[in-house]
């Protein structure tokens, strides 16, 4: 049996107005994150808050009148840069409201933009502090640029104007440079954005040596969709990129994380292929400032080449005899030095000899005398010392076989001997 009240769903839903529309839950300013945002006139979205896992703990639907809408979204926009976007963290105004067909919602009248800022702030500031601890935050832009980079890797949609405008602008350049290029096709917004662009630098790197750099580029779009450019991973992956990286992914006003991490940054495709012909260009002119200066060289050294045969062509008809002249005076005034010079050099040398000349007979006199009396000293030693002057003293020579023996071992028996005197030799055969 049912006691108690028996309400129909509206009158359930009037008292559920009733407990929910006060003063506490009008124009009150609720933080949260943006989810399946949609913009029909009116503007719908749902108001997330989640917790430090990521797990949802409240939810409720957020609506902006399209009346509303126009202006705080401009307001928003021209503040921060980003339109309405999913994954927007935000600070709204708004009052809740209870529909019997819709349910409750939040009606929001206003947005604080310095909040949304401070946190893409934040979290831009957390990145760029996480690649500077991790020591990579500068490699990239550290990279030395080859003289001309004419081999580029591209990485954008394939079907992106901002990618036909690069390449237009790049082969159609009024100097006639020559560029290579190849599109390694990526996703440019949403979620897909960073593992696609990801995938192509690695490509990329496996071609390594057949680049000269990559550059990333999007063309115009809405703002919010460069939300998915503020990723760790994809910053980390270009400050540690091999090759020199240009980022060209927005307008002149729109920064992300990437502008800090890649070798440079410009604002839009076109700025991009303008960066790189002018490389080329400056190359261009370095080599025609050389060959003007050499020819200008060229010129002056002809030029001082014809004034010096000017010269000499006008010199030589009196040069020869000139030259004669001053060698005929030059040997003249030999001759009378050779002359002043002889006399006074040959005199005295003349004197010396005859000194010498003099003195001659009686130094040859006394030099042999001096000879004759060594030779005489050296004669009795040679006869004092010769073997017939040893006979003379008693002694006497044998011989076997002509052969001199000094001992007795010597001589077998029955060997013939021959004893020599001082006088005469004996011959004597051993027993």
């Amino acid at each position: 049996m049912i006691t108690g009240e028996v309400l129909s769903l509206s009158q359930l839903q009037e008292r559920v107005t009733k407990l929910v529309t006060n003063p506490t839950t009008q124009n009150v300013w609720v933080t949260a994150e943006l989810m399946e945002v949609s913009t029909r006139g009116h503007c719908y979205m749902e108001l997330v808050e989640k917790d430090a896992t990521g797990r949802d703990v409240a939810k409720i639907r957020g609506i902006i009148w399209a009346s509303t809408f126009a202006r705080i979204g401009a307001e928003f926009y021209a503040a921060t840069g980003q339109r309405f976007a999913t994954g927007l963290k935000v600070m709204v105004r708004g009052s809740i409201n209870n529909s019997p067909l819709y349910g409750m919602s939040l009606i929001i009248t206003a947005i604080n933009p310095e909040y949304t800022m401070g946190d893409l702030l934040r979290r831009r500031n957390e990145i760029l502090a996480r690649l500077q601890a991790e020591g990579i935050l500068e490699m990239n832009r550290q990279l030395q640029w080859p003289v001309t980079p004419w081999r580029i890797a591209v990485v954008s949609a394939p079907l992106a104007a901002g990618y036909g405008d690069f390449i237009n602008q790049l082969y159609n350049n009024q100097a006639r440079l020559r560029f290579r290029s190849k599109l390694f096709a990526a996703t440019m917004q949403g979620e897909s954005a960073v593992p696609t662009i990801i995938a192509a630098l690695e490509r990329i790197a496996m071609e390594e040596d057949a680049w000269d750099c990559v550059v990333i580029i999007r063309g115009g779009g809405a703002t919010s969709d460069l939300a998915s450019f503020e990723s760790y991973e994809l910053a980390s992956h270009i400050a540690q990129f091999p090759l020199p990286v240009i980022v060209g992914i927005g307008h002149e006003r729109d920064i992300t994380v990437l502008d800090y991490v890649a070798n440079m940054r410009v604002k839009t495709p076109t700025a991009a292929a303008a960066w790189l012909i002018s490389q080329g260009e400056k190359l261009l002119n370095a080599i025609a400032k050389l060959g003007s200066d050499i020819a200008q060289a060229a010129t002056q050294r002809i030029s001082d080449a014809k004034e010096q045969l000017s010269y000499y062509q006008g010199l030589l008809p009196v040069a020869p005899t000139q030259a004669i002249s001053r060698a005929q005076q030059r040997l003249t005034r030999a001759i009378s030095a050779t002359a002043s010079i002889s006399a006074r050099r040959i005199a005295p040398q003349l004197a010396r000899l005859d000194s010498i000349a003099a003195s001659l007979p009686a130094w040859t006199a006394a030099v042999t005398h001096r000879q004759r009396a060594k030779l005489d000293s050296l004669q009795q030693l040679l006869d004092a010392l010769s073997p017939q002057a040893t006979l003379a003293r008693g002694y006497s020579i044998t011989r076997v076989d002509g052969k001199v023996v000094t001992s007795a071992d010597e001589i077998p028996a029955g060997a013939t001997l021959t004893t020599t005197l001082a006088k005469g030799e004996i011959t004597s055969i051993v027993k």
